[in-house]
Protein backbone atom coordinates (compact mmCIF):
# COMPACT_ATOMS: atom_id res chain seq x y z
CA UNK A 1 0.00 0.00 0.00
CA UNK A 2 1.19 3.04 -0.87
CA UNK A 3 1.65 6.41 1.56
CA UNK A 4 -1.18 8.40 -0.30
CA UNK A 5 -3.51 4.78 0.47
CA UNK A 6 -2.22 4.07 3.91
CA UNK A 7 -3.05 7.88 5.13
CA UNK A 8 -6.27 7.92 3.63
CA UNK A 9 -7.45 4.80 5.29
CA UNK A 10 -5.93 5.50 8.75
CA UNK A 11 -7.44 8.83 8.70
CA UNK A 12 -10.71 7.79 7.62
CA UNK A 13 -10.47 4.89 10.65
CA UNK A 14 -9.12 7.64 13.08
CA UNK A 15 -11.59 10.33 11.85
CA UNK A 16 -14.52 9.65 14.60
CA UNK A 17 -13.70 10.11 17.65
CA UNK A 18 -15.18 7.66 20.06
CA UNK A 19 -16.78 9.17 22.94
CA UNK A 20 -15.78 8.20 26.23
CA UNK A 21 -17.88 5.45 27.66
CA UNK A 22 -19.68 6.65 30.63
CA UNK A 23 -18.44 4.17 33.19
CA UNK A 24 -14.37 5.71 31.84
CA UNK A 25 -15.79 9.16 33.12
CA UNK A 26 -14.56 8.80 36.44
CA UNK A 27 -13.42 10.54 39.70
CA UNK A 28 -9.93 10.12 38.91
CA UNK A 29 -10.33 11.94 35.78
CA UNK A 30 -11.28 15.23 37.47
CA UNK A 31 -8.74 14.58 40.10
CA UNK A 32 -6.14 14.25 37.15
CA UNK A 33 -7.56 17.53 35.81
CA UNK A 34 -7.83 19.24 39.52
CA UNK A 35 -4.19 18.67 40.46
CA UNK A 36 -2.73 19.84 36.83
CA UNK A 37 -1.69 23.32 36.87
CA UNK A 38 -3.30 25.47 34.20
CA UNK A 39 -0.27 26.38 32.28
CA UNK A 40 -0.54 29.02 29.73
CA UNK A 41 2.34 29.71 27.19
CA UNK A 42 3.22 32.81 28.89
CA UNK A 43 4.28 30.96 31.91
CA UNK A 44 5.47 28.29 30.13
CA UNK A 45 9.83 28.45 30.44
CA UNK A 46 11.40 30.15 27.28
CA UNK A 47 12.39 26.64 25.64
CA UNK A 48 9.71 24.45 26.39
CA UNK A 49 7.31 27.07 24.32
CA UNK A 50 10.31 26.77 21.72
CA UNK A 51 10.37 23.06 21.50
CA UNK A 52 6.39 22.84 22.15
CA UNK A 53 5.94 25.12 18.77
CA UNK A 54 8.15 22.84 16.92
CA UNK A 55 5.86 20.15 17.45
CA UNK A 56 3.24 18.90 15.36
CA UNK A 57 2.77 15.21 16.15
CA UNK A 58 2.76 13.30 18.91
CA UNK A 59 3.15 9.57 18.60
CA UNK A 60 2.55 7.57 21.77
CA UNK A 61 3.82 4.11 23.01
CA UNK A 62 0.78 2.68 24.31
CA UNK A 63 1.12 -0.72 26.66
CA UNK A 64 2.01 0.93 30.19
CA UNK A 65 2.04 4.47 28.97
CA UNK A 66 -1.94 4.83 27.09
CA UNK A 67 -3.33 1.57 28.99
CA UNK A 68 -3.09 -0.44 32.33
CA UNK A 69 -2.11 -3.88 30.58
CA UNK A 70 -1.38 -5.98 33.50
CA UNK A 71 -4.50 -4.53 35.70
CA UNK A 72 -6.77 -5.15 32.49
CA UNK A 73 -4.96 -8.71 31.55
CA UNK A 74 -5.63 -9.85 35.60
CA UNK A 75 -9.06 -8.50 35.67
CA UNK A 76 -9.90 -10.83 32.46
CA UNK A 77 -8.04 -13.66 33.43
CA UNK A 78 -9.41 -14.08 36.61
CA UNK A 79 -13.15 -13.56 35.48
CA UNK A 80 -12.32 -16.80 33.19
CA UNK A 81 -10.56 -18.45 36.19
CA UNK A 82 -13.67 -18.27 38.43
CA UNK A 83 -16.32 -19.13 35.51
CA UNK A 84 -14.28 -22.59 35.03
CA UNK A 85 -13.66 -22.96 38.76
CA UNK A 86 -9.41 -22.88 37.93
CA UNK A 87 -7.51 -22.62 40.85
CA UNK A 88 -5.12 -19.92 39.26
CA UNK A 89 -2.93 -17.05 39.49
CA UNK A 90 -3.92 -14.45 37.22
CA UNK A 91 -0.94 -12.11 37.76
CA UNK A 92 1.34 -14.70 38.02
CA UNK A 93 -0.43 -15.86 34.40
CA UNK A 94 -0.88 -12.11 33.25
CA UNK A 95 3.23 -11.52 34.06
CA UNK A 96 4.14 -14.74 32.23
CA UNK A 97 2.39 -14.03 29.40
CA UNK A 98 4.04 -9.99 29.15
CA UNK A 99 7.73 -11.44 29.92
CA UNK A 100 7.65 -13.25 26.66
CA UNK A 101 6.83 -9.76 24.66
CA UNK A 102 10.63 -8.81 24.81
CA UNK A 103 12.18 -11.84 23.54
CA UNK A 104 9.51 -12.88 20.42
CA UNK A 105 9.76 -9.64 19.33
CA UNK A 106 13.12 -10.15 19.35
CA UNK A 107 13.25 -13.31 17.34
CA UNK A 108 11.43 -11.32 14.44
CA UNK A 109 14.04 -8.67 14.59
CA UNK A 110 17.19 -10.82 14.74
CA UNK A 111 15.27 -13.18 11.63
CA UNK A 112 14.96 -15.95 13.63
CA UNK A 113 10.93 -15.88 12.42
CA UNK A 114 9.74 -14.37 9.22
CA UNK A 115 7.77 -11.01 9.55
CA UNK A 116 5.07 -11.88 12.52
CA UNK A 117 2.57 -9.19 13.71
CA UNK A 118 2.24 -8.71 17.75
CA UNK A 119 -1.18 -10.81 17.90
CA UNK A 120 -0.05 -13.74 16.28
CA UNK A 121 2.98 -13.49 18.91
CA UNK A 122 0.61 -13.07 21.72
CA UNK A 123 -0.62 -16.32 20.55
CA UNK A 124 2.27 -18.42 20.15
CA UNK A 125 3.19 -17.37 24.45
CA UNK A 126 -0.36 -17.93 25.18
CA UNK A 127 -0.05 -21.51 24.02
CA UNK A 128 2.69 -22.24 25.75
CA UNK A 129 1.36 -20.54 28.63
CA UNK A 130 -1.97 -22.60 28.71
CA UNK A 131 0.80 -25.79 28.78
CA UNK A 132 2.63 -24.33 31.60
CA UNK A 133 -0.15 -23.20 33.61
CA UNK A 134 -2.12 -26.95 32.82
CA UNK A 135 -5.13 -25.39 31.56
CA UNK A 136 -6.45 -27.94 28.79
CA UNK A 137 -10.36 -27.18 29.15
CA UNK A 138 -9.99 -24.14 26.32
CA UNK A 139 -12.08 -24.51 22.87
CA UNK A 140 -10.21 -22.90 20.45
CA UNK A 141 -13.11 -20.42 19.88
CA UNK A 142 -12.11 -19.43 24.04
CA UNK A 143 -8.28 -19.70 23.24
CA UNK A 144 -9.17 -17.08 19.84
CA UNK A 145 -11.05 -14.67 22.50
CA UNK A 146 -8.52 -14.81 25.56
CA UNK A 147 -5.83 -13.98 22.79
CA UNK A 148 -7.93 -10.40 22.09
CA UNK A 149 -7.61 -9.23 25.80
CA UNK A 150 -4.61 -7.22 24.53
CA UNK A 151 -7.85 -5.87 22.19
CA UNK A 152 -9.64 -4.48 25.65
CA UNK A 153 -6.83 -2.90 27.32
CA UNK A 154 -8.40 -0.22 29.68
CA UNK A 155 -6.89 3.42 29.32
CA UNK A 156 -5.18 5.17 32.49
CA UNK A 157 -7.55 7.25 33.66
CA UNK A 158 -6.11 10.23 32.74
CA UNK A 159 -5.33 9.00 29.08
CA UNK A 160 -8.75 9.97 26.85
CA UNK A 161 -9.22 13.39 28.57
CA UNK A 162 -5.91 14.74 28.26
CA UNK A 163 -5.36 13.28 24.79
CA UNK A 164 -8.70 15.01 23.52
CA UNK A 165 -6.60 18.04 24.90
CA UNK A 166 -3.82 17.29 22.73
CA UNK A 167 -5.89 16.57 20.21
CA UNK A 168 -6.99 20.31 19.81
CA UNK A 169 -3.72 21.30 18.37
CA UNK A 170 -1.25 18.23 17.89
CA UNK A 171 -1.70 14.93 15.12
CA UNK A 172 -2.23 12.27 17.68
CA UNK A 173 -0.98 8.54 16.72
CA UNK A 174 0.22 5.34 18.85
CA UNK A 175 3.51 4.63 17.97
CA UNK A 176 3.62 1.18 19.51
CA UNK A 177 4.47 -2.49 18.64
CA UNK A 178 0.88 -3.47 18.15
CA UNK A 179 -0.51 -3.78 15.34
CA UNK A 180 -3.15 -1.70 13.58
CA UNK A 181 -6.30 -3.85 14.47
CA UNK A 182 -5.18 -4.55 17.72
CA UNK A 183 -4.78 -0.47 18.28
CA UNK A 184 -7.36 0.27 16.40
CA UNK A 185 -9.83 -2.11 18.59
CA UNK A 186 -8.21 -0.73 21.91
CA UNK A 187 -8.78 2.69 21.23
CA UNK A 188 -12.58 1.87 20.27
CA UNK A 189 -12.54 -0.20 23.38
CA UNK A 190 -11.02 2.37 26.00
CA UNK A 191 -12.01 6.00 24.56
CA UNK A 192 -8.98 6.58 23.14
CA UNK A 193 -8.95 9.68 20.59
CA UNK A 194 -6.28 8.94 17.63
CA UNK A 195 -6.59 11.08 14.67
CA UNK A 196 -5.00 7.68 13.05
CA UNK A 197 -3.39 4.56 13.99
CA UNK A 198 0.60 3.44 13.54
CA UNK A 199 0.91 -0.18 14.22
CA UNK A 200 4.38 -2.08 13.42
CA UNK A 201 2.67 -4.07 10.59
CA UNK A 202 2.53 -0.66 8.42
CA UNK A 203 6.63 -0.85 7.84
CA UNK A 204 6.61 -4.60 9.36
CA UNK A 205 9.84 -3.43 12.02
CA UNK A 206 9.32 -3.68 16.30
CA UNK A 207 11.13 -0.86 18.08
CA UNK A 208 14.08 -0.14 18.73
CA UNK A 209 14.47 -0.45 14.21
CA UNK A 210 14.90 2.92 13.00
CA UNK A 211 11.88 2.32 10.67
CA UNK A 212 9.33 2.72 13.45
CA UNK A 213 10.37 6.39 14.89
CA UNK A 214 11.04 6.95 11.51
CA UNK A 215 7.68 6.11 10.21
CA UNK A 216 5.24 9.21 11.01
CA UNK A 217 7.72 11.85 10.15
CA UNK A 218 7.64 9.51 6.71
CA UNK A 219 3.89 9.56 6.44
CA UNK A 220 3.22 12.84 7.41
CA UNK A 221 6.26 14.36 5.64
CA UNK A 222 7.77 15.78 8.96
CA UNK A 223 11.05 16.34 10.07
CA UNK A 224 11.64 14.06 13.34
CA UNK A 225 11.85 16.98 15.16
CA UNK A 226 8.01 17.91 14.73
CA UNK A 227 7.41 15.18 16.14
CA UNK A 228 7.29 13.93 19.96
CA UNK A 229 7.63 10.52 21.25
CA UNK A 230 5.74 10.23 24.52
CA UNK A 231 6.37 6.60 26.64
CA UNK A 232 6.73 5.78 30.51
CA UNK A 233 9.71 3.89 29.46
CA UNK A 234 13.21 5.87 29.04
CA UNK A 235 14.99 3.09 26.48
CA UNK A 236 11.89 3.78 24.62
CA UNK A 237 12.64 8.05 24.16
CA UNK A 238 16.31 7.00 24.17
CA UNK A 239 16.05 5.08 20.87
CA UNK A 240 13.64 7.87 20.37
CA UNK A 241 16.08 10.71 20.61
CA UNK A 242 18.65 8.69 18.37
CA UNK A 243 16.64 9.53 15.59
CA UNK A 244 15.87 13.32 16.10
CA UNK A 245 12.21 12.66 17.50
CA UNK A 246 11.84 15.42 20.52
CA UNK A 247 10.88 13.40 23.89
CA UNK A 248 8.45 13.64 26.88
CA UNK A 249 8.33 11.05 29.46
CA UNK A 250 5.14 10.59 31.70
CA UNK A 251 5.52 8.54 34.89
CA UNK A 252 3.56 5.27 35.17
CA UNK A 253 4.45 3.64 38.54
CA UNK A 254 1.74 1.17 38.58
CA UNK A 255 2.58 -0.29 35.22
CA UNK A 256 4.55 -3.55 36.43
CA UNK A 257 3.96 -6.10 39.50
CA UNK A 258 4.71 -4.71 43.43
CA UNK A 259 7.91 -7.06 43.26
CA UNK A 260 9.46 -5.76 39.99
CA UNK A 261 11.11 -2.14 39.49
CA UNK A 262 9.44 0.30 38.06
CA UNK A 263 11.03 2.89 36.10
CA UNK A 264 11.48 6.26 38.33
CA UNK A 265 11.43 9.89 37.45
CA UNK A 266 14.22 10.81 35.41
CA UNK A 267 16.25 13.63 36.16
CA UNK A 268 15.37 17.01 34.92
CA UNK A 269 16.92 17.63 31.36
CA UNK A 270 17.08 14.47 30.22
CA UNK A 271 14.17 14.87 27.76
CA UNK A 272 12.49 17.30 26.74
CA UNK A 273 9.40 17.31 28.29
CA UNK A 274 8.85 15.29 32.26
CA UNK A 275 5.33 14.95 33.29
CA UNK A 276 3.66 12.72 36.46
CA UNK A 277 0.77 12.83 33.96
CA UNK A 278 -0.99 13.39 31.14
CA UNK A 279 -2.72 16.62 31.72
CA UNK A 280 0.44 17.86 33.43
CA UNK A 281 1.90 16.77 29.70
CA UNK A 282 -0.77 18.67 27.99
CA UNK A 283 0.17 21.57 30.34
CA UNK A 284 3.53 22.17 29.91
CA UNK A 285 2.81 21.73 25.73
CA UNK A 286 0.50 24.92 26.26
CA UNK A 287 -2.97 22.99 25.83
Amino acid sequence: MNRRSFLGTALAAGAVTPSLPGHRLKAEQADFLSSSTATTEDSMPSNSMQVASSIQMCVFDTFGTIVDWRGSVINEVAQLARQKGWDLDAAAFADAWRRNYGPSRNRVRNGELPWTKLDDLHRMTLDELLVTFQIEELSEEEKVDLNRVWHRLHAWPDAPSALARLKTRYVLSPLSNGNVALLTNMAKFAGIPWDCVLGSDVVRHYKPDREMYLMPGDFFDLPPSAVLMVAAHTGDLESAASYGLRTAFVHRPNERSPGQPTTSMPEPGRFDFIATNFHELASQLGV
